[in-house]
């Protein structure tokens, strides 16, 4: 899942995206609304998080914009404003949540997990499951059968987003900017580094392969027919 945020506070940001990170999420960051602003209307995220007080542009500003384009990537709002009548401005806005600073990084990845359900339609909000595979959401553990498989954030990340397109093919562009936090470079090879790992974890001991390779297009995951 890939995230966008939007602060100034270098500080801030900084704890924001190591632990963003260390979650298994991929981050691209912005430090004043312009950029944010452009980002934004130019890449593809699953949740922004976007402090109202910035240079250029402010936080507010960016949201309007953004839903002004159609863009409905959820946003949470950061602001040292807690009063009933900022929150109710930042979500006449368009933002989909509000959070005061200062804040614990545990309720702040708590809310990114719920938007980031929420916006993906998912009728089951805290796991995901395909064939014997099944991925906790809230405690990151994921099974195979009864057999629990260890994964580093990356590959977690990976399969996450793997499980959440289930049946749908994803190229290796697709795959960068959700899971990685730079652009896809035609030249690497991370993906099917990656893909290899993770292909060896999740279907080395089963008879039933779940991570396919459609040659030229990219992955899929899906049960082997």
């Amino acid at each position: 899942m890939r995230i966008l945020l939007v602060e100034d506070d270098v500080k801030i940001a900084s704890f924001i995206h190591k632990g963003l990170k260390a979650a298994g999420y991929a981050v691209d960051q912005a430090a004043d609304g312009e950029r944010g602003l452009h980002m934004a209307l130019n890449e593809p995220y699953d949740t922004a998080i976007i402090d109202l007080m910035l240079p250029k542009l402010d936080g507010l500003s960016i949201i309007e914009r953004m839903r002004k384009e159609k863009i409905r990537t959820p946003v949470i709002i950061l602001s040292a404003k807690g009063s009933v009548d900022d929150r109710v401005q930042g979500l006449q806005a368009g933002s989909d949540d509000y959070l005061v600073k200062p804040f614990a990084f545990s309720e702040l990845l708590a809310r990114v997990q719920a938007l980031i359900r929420r916006a993906s339609g998912l009728s089951e909000p805290t796991s995901l499951h395909v064939s014997d595979l099944s991925m906790n959401l809230i405690t990151r553990e994921v099974m195979r059968g009864d057999k629990a498989i260890e994964l580093q954030p990356i590959e977690f990340s990976l399969l996450e987003y793997l499980m959440r397109n289930a049946g749908r093919i994803v190229s290796k562009t697709m795959i960068m900017e959700h899971v990685w936090d730079y652009n896809f470079d035609p030249q690497t090879n991370v993906v099917e580094s990656r893909i290899c790992r993770l292909r060896d974890k999740i279907d080395r001991r089963s008879d039933s392969k779940l991570i396919h390779t459609v040659r030229g297009v990219g992955y899929v995951l899906r049960e082997t027919p």
